[in-house]
């Protein structure tokens, strides 16, 4: 058994021991982290959606919107938390609510750019067909930016999993917690795989949220053209007379 501590013991940053001995403290900070990430991305998609709207069809309030959004995101995270903190005390609506307010400028950008590279000709000839502005929206436009939109998910919900890390100053950081402990305690281990494990959800979610695209965009896949064979052709000389 004093081998299998040897790591502990040692403080080294690699140690199987420390994942064994914490792995239900592991599992908990991911199960949190992965929370405040997906209600983070959501209630932003939902905040986006409307915004992206409002600047697409009133001109006036596009640059408004967009620079609103700009600004928000350039607020570092500990001012934005100071002052979220009296609305919302310390608790993790305080880092949702942050989380929320960085993610709209990815995601207004990319949904006002995905409306607005719908092509006019489409939407002319569902109007021709009587489609109302409702319509419209939800079986020409939205399907056809699509694209865009998820690719705006995918950045955003990337960039989430790494802000979440930051709600560790409230003790609702998931994974960032468990980091913060263990740079506070000089505990490698700790730190090292709890940084691991936020890289790989990371990597998962923009894998998932990729196969989601594929799955509901699949006219843009690129198509492959089948190779044809040529059989070769005989060419029958003429004999000379």
């Amino acid at each position: 058994m004093s081998e299998r501590r040897n790591c502990l013991v040692a403080n080294d940053w690699i140690c199987g021991e420390y994942v064994r001995s914490r792995g239900q403290e592991l599992v908990d900070a991911t199960v949190q982290h992965v929370g405040i990430t997906a209600v983070s991305v959501v209630l932003g998609v939902l905040v986006s959606f409307p915004l992206a709207l409002l600047a697409r069809r009133r001109r006036s309030f596009a640059g408004a919107v967009l620079g609103l959004t700009t600004v928000l995101y350039t607020i570092p995270s500990l001012a934005m938390f100071s002052l979220l903190l009296p609305l919302f005390g310390l608790s993790a609506s305080l880092v949702i609510t942050g989380l929320v307010l960085y993610s709209l400028t990815i995601l207004v950008r990319n949904i006002l750019a995905g409306l607005q590279a719908v092509p006019e000709e489409a939407v002319e000839a569902a109007r021709g067909m009587g489609y109302g502005p409702v319509r419209l929206l939800w079986e020409v436009e939205l399907p056809l930016a699509l694209p865009a939109l998820l690719a705006g998910v995918r950045i955003a919900t990337v960039s989430t999993v790494a802000l979440t890390t930051v709600g560790a100053i409230v003790d609702y950081g998931g994974l960032g917690t468990l980091i913060l402990d263990g740079l506070d305690s000089t505990f490698k281990a700790q730190v090292l795989t709890a940084s691991v494990l936020c890289v790989l959800l990371a990597l998962v979610a923009d894998l998932l949220l990729l196969g989601l695209q594929r799955l509901l965009t699949p006219w843009t896949r690129a198509t492959r053209t089948p190779r044809i064979r040529r059989r070769p052709v005989a060419v029958k000389v003429a004999e000379p007379a």
